[in-house]
């Protein structure tokens, strides 16, 4: 009798981490940050097809890239937003809806710089960094492309510096301090 309720426990839970999967999913918004026609040279000429970048975000810290190609624009987009649901990633903002600190991120020839800003500034950022921090769910940002603009590079290089935020609690933990002491 025991081992059937744990069963339906089991059986249970899986239900509802699917249901909340589904609701994750539900949430999560698709921007695309580059779409290229791309040409294979073949003996009868040329044949084309698509690829696409993706940032999908849930506005709320949790932003993943997605790359796709297909031979049509909209088979693209949906294995560039399939791949960006599996590259998931957790970045740290502030209460603010900013970066805690100024970052630098960097990926081949890009060079990213991105920089907290007061309340009520708003996005200041170009092209694919913007469509980042807005999936991101940053409201207050100034960054600065330098070097390469190539969109996927610079998209690249902006998940980097991402990446490399650090929260104020994990840094005081490291240094062995408590928080008041590190302002």
């Amino acid at each position: 009798m025991a081992d059937l309720e744990k069963n339906t426990d089991k059986d249970f839970n899986s239900v509802n981490m699917q249901a909340d999967e589904g609701a994750v999913e539900a949430q999560l918004e698709e921007t695309i940050i580059k779409t290229r026609r791309v040409a294979k040279v073949v003996k009868g000429g040329r044949r084309f097809s698509f690829s696409v970048l993706v940032a999908v975000g849930d506005k709320d810290g949790r932003i993943g890239i997605g790359f796709g190609k297909a031979n049509e624009v909209s088979d693209a987009i949906s294995k560039a937003s399939q791949n960006a649901k599996k590259n998931m990633q957790k970045i740290y903002l502030t209460k603010k809806k900013t970066v805690p600190h100024e970052i630098i991120g960097e990926f081949k020839g890009s060079k990213v710089i991105i920089r907290p800003a007061a309340p009520g500034t708003g996005v200041i950022a170009g092209g694919a960094v913007r469509s980042i921090m807005d999936s991101v769910g940053v409201t207050d940002v100034l960054a600065k492309v330098l070097g390469s603009k190539n969109q996927v590079n610079v998209t690249k290089a902006t998940i980097l510096g991402l990446q490399s935020l650090r929260n104020i609690k994990d840094v005081a933990a490291r240094r062995g301090k408590k928080m008041a002491d590190l302002f």
